[in-house]
């Protein structure tokens, strides 16, 4: 892919995030730690400009604002989706775009998505989805990365421009009260082989619907780090909008990692699976991977329902949306850059009597103040490919709701 080319328009969009950090990435890359960083006299007169992206976002809107509130409808429909950084961007915008289901959408909650990085073209996937689809956007960073990424993805061709990774939320009708949720690290982003600055942020904004106004929350919850983890990440999401006045109906849909394992270090992982094996691996598979809730995750579940919030009646019960194959290799080749290769003979035998994969579900919807619609039942969106193969490691989770 070639490194794609800011118009003037989008860097006006994106400067409130455009930085010149670049000739100091080799320098900050020598850290190690980032209490080591940290303490360093190039982190301290760097730091301003770095907070100042990483507290940024970037909103611009591209909807038909004339008719978007006079629209007839019944319904909203949501899709959520992890688009792994947007790498097949066109592929993504196509399937937005012509896909049935998805071109009916009214939101969408998207996770991972570059600004800027050499393993996506250098584009700026989230306006380019919005400027494409006519739909209005708001981009939070997460991450400014020190090295190209992780996997194959460290030795694409090109460098890293704005080097930015986040969340985005995008919608047909306008949105306002823009802003993004700092989320504590599960493991130390300095440490290993992808090197960055900051950490997951929450994407929130509210959308002037012709049903009413809901408050939207495009979040992906620390993939290397534990269950106690993804759950204090929830109760920082939930304890936030406790606070936003005017009350209204809440979305939140995304990536929430909830894999049932401790994955801070690639130890607890490898300790993790033997202990389901020792359950039985075609027990886990059915019972636990695709309903973590039941045991494994239940407390960032039950913290969920305690704070008045639905996700039983959200959610398609027992689909899984991200789907291993011993035969990966794309995603085997990012497992080994923190665990030991004699691990993938373990996988390879426990997986054998189940054809060598295993499908998790980490993709969720939960809300209050709203409901679903029975006869247009929550539902998982898979088989999204394009001539080069799928278009993300992630199946997309669809909603039709109305504001209660």
């Amino acid at each position: 892919m070639l490194d794609y080319e800011a118009t003037e328009l989008e860097e006006r969009a994106g400067c409130a995030l455009n930085h010149d950090l670049r000739q100091h990435f080799p320098a900050l890359a020598q850290f190690s730690s980032t209490k080591e960083l940290e303490a360093s006299m190039l982190y301290a007169r760097l730091r301003p400009e770095i907070e100042r992206v990483l507290n940024g976002v970037a909103q611009e809107s591209f909807a038909d604002s004339s008719v978007s509130l006079s629209e007839n409808s019944e319904k909203i429909r949501a899709t959520a989706w992890n688009i792994e950084r947007g790498i097949k961007l066109d592929g993504i915008i196509r399937m937005l775009g012509e896909h049935v289901a998805f071109r009916e959408s009214d939101v969408l909650l998207l996770t991972e998505l570059d600004y800027g990085m050499a393993r996506s073209g250098n584009r700026f996937v989230a306006r380019e989805i919005a400027e494409e689809l006519k739909l209005n956007y708001v981009f939070a960073p997460c991450y400014i990365n020190l090295e190209k990424g992780s996997g194959l993805e460290a030795h694409v061709a090109g460098e890293n421009q704005q080097a930015i990774h986040g969340n985005a939320l995008f919608s047909r009708y306008p949105l306002c009260n823009a802003h993004s949720i700092r989320l504590p690290n599960g493991k130390d982003k300095m440490r290993g082989r992808e090197k960055r600055l900051g950490s997951q942020r929450a994407v929130v904004a509210d959308m002037m619907h012709p049903l009413g106004e809901v408050r939207l929350v495009s979040l992906h919850l620390d993939a290397h780090s534990t269950q106690r983890h993804r759950h204090r990440q929830m109760k920082i999401v939930l304890d936030h909008l406790g606070t936003l006045k005017p009350d209204m109906p809440v979305l939140i849909g995304g990536d929430w990692n909830t894999s049932t394992y401790n994955s801070r270090r690639a130890l607890y992982s490898i300790a993790g699976f033997a202990r389901r094996v020792a359950m039985g691996v075609r027990r886990v598979i059915v019972k636990h991977y695709l309903h973590p809730d039941r045991w494994f995750e239940r407390k960032l579940f039950r913290e969920i329902e305690k704070r008045g919030y639905d996700y039983r009646g959200l959610n398609e019960t027992g689909a899984g949306t991200l789907h291993y194959s011993v035969e990966d290799l794309s995603v085997n080749t990012n497992m080994r850059d923190w665990i030991p290769n004699w691990c993938f003979w373990f996988i390879n035998w426990a997986l054998k009597e189940n054809g060598g994969r295993c499908s998790l579900k980490l993709d969720w919807f939960a809300g209050k103040g709203l409901r679903a619609i029975s006869a247009e039942a929550p539902r998982v969106i898979g088989n999204m490919r394009d001539d080069d193969g799928p278009l993300s490691d992630h199946d997309a989770i669809m909603l039709d709701f109305v504001p209660e």
